[in-house]
């Protein structure tokens, strides 16, 4: 026992003592190169951080989870601390920025949570699914012009505000969507489902911001929709963002075999672990799945070049993910996501 705990005291040292080690290393250096290693240590070790918390699973506290959002972007400072530590001549900094980079390409590829298992049954019917955040309800005519033009089954929407609401109550839009289910509120909290199948209420995901739930009756076979909005993960606010992405979690951990669809902006990426324990109950990212992972979806302004992906389109077994584009609406910050599917069944 007395081996054990002198071990264990010796591993608790061991960190400060390799910090330590680099303060003394950075401390020999030139003159000229000793300020340049001490910026490169500490972009190093920013990025580590993020890196880190990736590593072990969690999301971290603030600014963890704003930055993991855009962790391909660590590349940059990664490649910027490597550039540092050349120029301060200081071996130590550019091994470790060449594994910050490399871990970061690591992270980079598309999560997975494993292979899709062989789909079960013919193909009932094929799905067209559109999911878009309005901002308000500024892009409702952005929204209106996607629906005529692109013919979506199932429509989620997001943020939309009693003007949203008064136009999808439009007779046009009856016309093509009978079936619809739309939560008024404040211009963040409402949302809508629009279906041309029957629709059947159940019960919202509870959220700050409305997320409700139906059931399709699409061919004979009962897809349960769901519409995502959980809050984002602001400083002071991560332990609701976390809740709400739970709350998703226990949805679709609960759905059995029934054929489930949830879709909307989840202010969150492959990167946050919350997001991940979503998909490890087996729901399936339909970008991810057609070949469109990380495309950005948000903000607006800096898509495609910069941004990230937290609008998603999640399936269980029953649907296949055929094809996934985004679209821009206009006066929104983000991009909607239009996805076919085969719905099969059972």
């Amino acid at each position: 026992m007395e081996t054990t705990v002198a071990t264990d005291r010796a591993a608790a040292r061991e960190p400060g003592r390799r910090a330590a080690a680099t303060v003394r290393r950075l401390a020999r250096l030139p003159d000229e190169g000793r300020a340049t290693a001490w910026c490169a240590l500490v972009v190093l070790a920013a990025v580590s951080v993020v890196l880190g918390c990736r590593a072990v699973d969690t999301d971290g506290i603030t600014p963890v989870p704003q930055l993991l959002a855009f962790l391909p972007w660590l590349l940059v400072p990664a490649l910027l601390g490597l550039l540092l530590g050349v120029a301060a001549r200081w071996p130590l900094g550019c091994g470790w920025a060449l594994l910050a980079a490399a871990v970061t390409g690591w992270f980079i590829q598309p999560y997975d949570p494993g292979p899709a298992p062989a789909p079960d049954g013919p193909v009932a019917a094929r799905l067209r699914v559109l999911t878009a955040n309005l901002e308000f309800g500024q892009a409702t005519d952005g929204l209106l012009a996607a629906l005529r033009r692109e013919r979506p089954d199932v429509v989620s929407v997001q943020e939309c505000d009693a003007g949203c609401a008064d136009a999808l109550g439009s007779a046009a839009v009856r016309r093509a969507y009978p079936y619809r289910i739309v939560v008024t509120g404040s211009p963040a909290e409402g949302s809508a489902i629009l279906s041309n199948h029957p629709l059947t209420r159940e019960r919202d995901v509870p959220g700050e911001l409305s997320m409700p739930g139906a059931v399709a009756r699409v061919a004979g076979v009962r897809l349960r929709l769901q519409v995502a909005h959980p809050m984002p993960p602001m400083p002071g606010q991560l332990d609701v963002w976390r809740t709400e992405l739970g709350r998703l979690r226990t949805y679709a951990a609960g759905r059995g075999d029934q054929p489930t669809l949830i879709a909307g902006d989840f202010n969150a990426t492959q990167d946050h672990a919350a997001f991940r324990d979503l998909l490890d109950t087996g729901m399936r990212d339909s970008a991810r799945a057609a070949g469109v992972s990380r495309t950005p979806s948000w903000p607006s302004t800096t898509t495609p070049v910069l941004g990230a992906q937290i609008d998603h389109v999640l399936v269980s077994d029953a649907l296949r993910p055929r094809t996934a584009r985004f679209l821009d609406l206009g006066n929104t910050d983000h991009r909607a996501l239009l996805v076919d599917l085969d719905l099969y069944a059972r």
